[in-house]
């Protein structure tokens, strides 16, 4: 069985190896109640379509360098994700990023310049294998009715990854993307507040001065909403800051070196 070319594995994947008929007849894909491969990881890629729903819960922000691309916050920090205990368990009813929920498939090419996109997994994953639980991923040596479903999210997973592409690419043009920073006081030490960096947003300034007419074709094709979901979201990095604190990850301050 040979693995899928991976010069760069994405997030969460730690192999990719392509799902076929003959090597994996008598797989099974069975449903986890936890997510240890998330324990610890604070920013989860994002598309477009999720932001009306994901803004709720997460401080939707735009990663660094120059492809940079939208990441829902679970964490403040290297290493915190708030929403999810030291075995991997959801305990809270929040919204799950689709990116989350894909793994522990995806569609990748199996060769690199290939045009049509396979159906992988990471068979590390204790969520696929040859035992008898959950659902079986083929029957008859053809796709079973829960593969069809598991490839048919992950289709509409890299169609969605198109329209985040082009929603980037229209931001990036009209330059509206600056460093961000937000500063989070604690009531106890209000002089001191924490301050987070390393992460874009949009220049608010930058979309008050944009031409009216360009507000207007954004507002149409609903790019607009999209920008202010963004916006709005970034409240939320103080009840993840809360959060941080109240389970005790709040990174501790040094002490100054006595005179």
């Amino acid at each position: 069985m040979a693995s899928a070319p991976q010069p760069s594995l994405p997030l969460f994947y730690n192999d990719l190896m392509p799902l076929n008929s003959r090597d994996h007849s008598k797989f099974h894909a069975k449903p986890t109640d936890s997510a240890k491969w998330l324990v610890g990881h604070h920013a989860i890629p994002l598309t477009v379509d999720e932001f009306p729903q994901a803004q709720r819960d997460f401080p939707i922000v735009f990663s660094s360098g120059d492809n940079p691309l939208p990441l829902a916050l679970m964490g403040l920090n290297e290493g915190v994700n708030v929403f999810v205990d030291d075995n991997g368990k959801i305990n809270d009813p929040v919204y799950i990023p689709a990116y989350i929920r894909r793994y522990p498939f995806m569609l990748a090419k199996l060769k690199a310049d290939a045009d049509e996109l396979s159906l992988c997994f990471d068979p590390t994953s204790d969520a696929v294998g040859e035992f008898s639980e959950g659902d079986a991923l083929f029957s008859d040596n053809e796709a079973s009715a829960a593969t069809k479903s598991i490839l048919g999210f992950c289709e509409q997973f890299e169609q969605a990854g198109q329209r985040t592409r082009a929603f980037m690419d229209e931001i990036k043009k009209h330059d509206l993307l600056m460093d961000g920073e937000m500063s989070i006081s604690q009531n106890e030490n209000p002089d001191k507040p924490f301050i987070y960096r390393g992460f874009k947003m949009v220049n608010q300034e930058k979309l008050r001065d944009m031409r009216g007419d360009q507000l207007r074709t954004w507002n149409q094709n609903g790019l607009l909403p999209l920008i202010f979901a963004h916006l709005f979201s970034l409240d939320m990095m103080r009840n993840i800051f809360a959060r941080q604190s109240q389970q005790g990850k709040v990174p501790v301050r040094e002490m100054p070196e006595p005179s």
